[in-house]
């Protein structure tokens, strides 16, 4: 998916789906790839997409894919599922929780970034964190769920105080600082989100003007992933 080749990735992910019926995270990686390929059909995986708030914000609502929609659809909702059988006779089960993680991300960067629904966003970002804070404290070396913690607390981070404030007594996490504290640490450690830690962390650094960090993490992913233009174009941006 990394290189944006998402048709082998769905091949991949069925194939696993097919030899591992019972894991969640088969659908659920499976709904991500089709996540992506909408995004990188609406052109949103772009660095001036994120980094002034204007262009985020007065973005044309995009027009959604109705069968991509409809399979996205159905991979969460298998996935949980299969999260929510595996729960019920292993609670503390590291795979299923993840599983849940994962799912709820993506339905909440599906109704910020496609849909346009915000408080839909806002809502689905806090109950990932949520889960993601308990997988932590059953499983703290499961790095990739940082991911969920520091997204929420640097997005809303970015906000003014008021709105910080509002954020805050509705239950939401916007501690700009611990946010890039978090993504960093699944930058280093983590495995399937690690790669994503650093696309979020050169946003961040080139929100902060801070071209020379932007331009040493873009390289790492253009190194790594030699097949996705949009690493090697921002590269030359930078």
């Amino acid at each position: 998916m990394y290189n944006l080749s998402f048709e082998d990735a769905h091949r991949c992910f069925r194939e696993w789906e097919r030899t591992h019926a019972e894991d969640p995270m088969g659908p659920a990686s499976d709904a991500a790839a089709y996540l992506f390929t909408e995004f990188d059909r609406m052109k949103i995986l772009r660095s001036e997409f994120f980094v002034e708030d204007k262009t985020f914000l007065n973005s044309k609502k995009p027009k959604p894919d109705p069968q991509i929609k409809e399979d996205f659809d159905a991979d969460l909702q298998r996935s949980q599922k299969l999260s929510d059988v595996i729960l019920l006779r292993s609670p503390d089960d590291e795979g299923a929780l993840f599983a849940t993680v994962l799912r709820l991300a993506l339905q909440a960067d599906y109704s910020a970034l496609v849909a346009k629904q915000y408080w839909q966003a806002l809502k689905g970002t806090k109950e990932t964190r949520a889960e993601a804070e308990r997988l932590l404290i059953k499983h703290p070396d499961c790095y990739d769920a940082n991911l969920a913690v520091g997204f929420e607390n640097y997005i809303l981070g970015l906000k003014a105080a008021p709105i910080r404030w509002v954020l805050k007594l509705g239950g939401a996490q916007t501690d700009e600082e611990t946010g890039i504290t978090k993504l960093r640490l699944v930058a280093e450690k983590g495995h399937y989100l690690k790669p994503y830690a650093k696309i979020l962390l050169a946003i961040a650094a080139l929100r902060n003007n801070d071209k020379a960090e932007a331009k040493r993490l873009v390289s790492d992913l253009a190194q790594q992933f030699p097949k996705n233009d949009l690493f090697r174009d921002e590269l030359q941006k930078l």
